[in-house]
């Protein structure tokens, strides 16, 4: 936080994003690597998934055991998920995506009501329990490689005393300076430098 001072308002904008970007921003940097913020959303899926393990028709006598090994691979995977975003990234240096959110957001809440369904044997969902996996998995690494990823890349260059884009604004410059000018734009420029020399 104490380096953001020094980056513009644009910049600023890109590192912190929206609300749930702005609030891992405020952890250590140990704590808000891709693995554990993945992990995290495994954890919470989880927890989401203790009711119908709990109060539904299916394996009753196990429900928890099952509720445990479930909760286990699902925050593993979300983990191992993270873990794999954060390398990726770090090679490829791509900056942060928003995340279509349209398509995310609602994933988990269809695939806990469809699982909720089929564990209170109200609807068997039996074929259809891959894609009910793929629901509740998919949105928080997806989320992660979009989006949180790059911009912990970013926080980390930040927190060395680097500055993350300073090598996009030296493309943008070198740009600009690409751009061929008409001979009225370039007496233009002239006059507009020369006033700022004499400032």
């Amino acid at each position: 936080m104490e380096h953001m001072d020094r980056l513009s308002d644009q910049d600023k904008e890109v590192l912190v994003g929206t609300s749930l970007s702005k609030l891992f921003t405020t952890w250590p940097i140990w704590l808000n690597h891709p693995a554990n913020i993945s992990a995290l959303y495994g954890a919470l899926i989880s927890l989401s998934l203790l009711l119908p393990y709990a109060f539904g028709d299916v394996n009753q006598d196990v429900w928890f055991e099952q509720w445990i090994v479930h909760a286990s691979l699902l925050v593993t995977a979300c983990a191992v998920a993270g873990f794999l975003s954060a390398i990726i990234i770090h090679f490829s240096k791509r900056f942060p995506v928003s995340p279509p959110r349209s398509l995310l957001y609602p994933m988990p809440f269809v695939g806990l009501a469809m699982i909720t369904i089929d564990r209170a044997d109200l609807i068997s969902f039996e074929i259809l329990i891959p894609l009910i996996w793929l629901f509740l998995l998919f949105p928080g690494p997806m989320y992660v490689h979009l989006s949180w990823a790059p911009r912990h890349r970013l926080l980390c260059l930040l927190d060395d005393g680097k500055n993350p884009f300073e090598h996009m604004t030296q493309e943008l410059e070198d740009d600009e300076d690409k751009i061929e000018l008409t001979p009225k734009e370039h007496e233009l420029k002239e006059v507009v430098d020369a006033f700022d020399a004499e400032e």
